[in-house]
């Protein structure tokens, strides 16, 4: 086994969709503040707080909460004055202002109905997603119906999510899905989670409900594309994503998808197409720029590259891939010193990059500089031997097939 000195970068890199983007089409209908019979069991008595509720209920916030500052200097004491100003504030998306009245109101009284769920959403809504589970939390094992176990499952599961705990996510969105089989973008957020999480056949068990569903989704062709990717079926994720393109070609990075498939297939023309797609629909597209820059220069098409990368380099400076190309098109069309700069930049923004090594020796060796280029050559080299020990030592310690004698010795992988 030798190094791969010649071959291009490859920098494995998502294909899907921004995930964030889910969070609110999955909690539809679940964000909704509530008065929870604040205005009932809670009445307020003063005449202050009576015209701040009836200013409240006809949608009058700002003359609402100055009445409500009103009831609340009558009765300092009372949190529903409190718990309604949070409400007003929540409503008005300042979730910090109506974090602050929710806390006091709690401190007043902390089983006011519906009090610790608004201080929940308001949490969540501000992306304080552990915050918003320590409330949420009590209220799922007290849960008193169905639609409210529901409710605060499927928030608990989107915390997790939002926090980035992909695998704690999946057992309440998978059992939030259970209960709402019909719901695709919750499955879309299940799916979203087990892809995130590695787990691929949960990925494709969603996608398996959704097709029951009749639902035509980009979105879940492009999931269960990557994770087919992801188990080594290059094929299933090539097939995935072009069904992906032909139920939505204007689904956002699904020409990238495909074409970084087609790509890293070696199937370079029609790879530039669907990244130059891509690029059709947004032009700012900065990963879809860099691999069809990466394509034109496989067909050699230096000049068609060249813009591309300069464009790419300044609105992504800390692409050392982009770096790199761009030299590479400096070297062959015979701006040295201009490539120089390029190498020197991609290896100091990744050192261990063995091809921007050999290339840097190259030119050196071009331009006479015969000590500089033998250190290039000698680092590639040893980038080289160390990545082979590294592979080596993986192999080493994988079993012998099923036909191997019991307790045998693994044997390494020889070169």
């Amino acid at each position: 086994m030798t190094g791969c000195t010649y071959c291009r970068p490859r920098e494995k890199i998502k294909m899907g969709m921004d995930v964030r983007q889910t969070l609110g089409r999955t909690l539809a209908g679940s964000l909704l503040f509530t008065m929870a019979g604040w205005s009932t069991a809670a009445w307020p008595q003063s005449n202050a707080a009576q015209a701040a509720l009836s200013l409240e209920l006809q949608g009058k916030p700002t003359e609402a909460e100055a009445a409500w500052k009103i009831a609340l200097l009558e009765h300092p004491r009372d949190p529903v004055p409190l718990a309604h100003l949070g409400l007003l504030e929540a409503r008005q998306e300042h979730y910090a202002q109506a974090i602050g009245f929710y806390r006091k109101a709690m401190a007043l009284n902390p089983a006011m109905l519906g009090l610790r769920l608004n201080l929940g959403l308001a949490y969540f809504k501000d992306g304080q997603y552990k915050q918003a589970m320590e409330m949420f939390a009590p209220l799922l094992k007290a849960a008193p119906d169905a639609d409210e176990t529901q409710r605060l499952t499927v928030l608990i599961g989107m915390s997790h999510y939002g926090l980035g705990q992909y695998r704690a996510a999946v057992p309440y969105l998978k059992d939030a899905s259970d209960r709402d089989n019909q719901n695709l973008p919750l499955l879309l957020t299940l799916a979203h989670s087990c892809l995130l999480s590695s787990q691929y056949p949960c990925v494709l068990d969603a996608f398996h409900r959704m097709v029951a569903l009749n639902a035509e989704s980009a979105e879940a062709d492009m999931l269960v594309g990557e994770a087919l990717d992801e188990m080594k079926d290059r094929i299933g994720a090539t097939r995935e994503f072009r069904a992906a393109v032909e139920a939505n070609p204007k689904e956002p990075n699904v020409h990238f998808g495909l074409g970084y498939l087609l790509w890293m297939q070696g199937q370079t023309e029609e790879a530039a197409q669907q990244f130059q797609a891509e690029l059709d629909s947004d032009p700012e597209h900065a990963q879809a720029m860099l691999y069809l820059a990466d394509s034109l220069i496989q067909m050699n098409r230096m000049e068609d590259a060249r813009p591309l990368l300069e464009k790419l380099v300044k609105i992504n400076p800390a692409s050392s891939m982009g770096h790199l190309d761009l030299g590479i098109v400096y070297a062959e069309t015979g701006r040295a010193q201009d490539a120089l700069g390029e190498f020197k930049t991609a290896i100091s923004l990744k050192p261990d990059d063995v091809n921007a090594h050999y290339r840097l020796g190259r030119l050196y060796r071009s331009l006479g500089k015969t000590g500089e280029a033998k250190a290039e050559f000698d680092k590639s080299k040893s980038l080289n031997k160390a990545a082979d020990e590294g592979l080596l030592k993986v192999m080493s310690k994988i079993p012998h097939s099923e036909n191997s004698p019991q307790g045998a010795d693994a044997v390494p992988a020889q070169k």
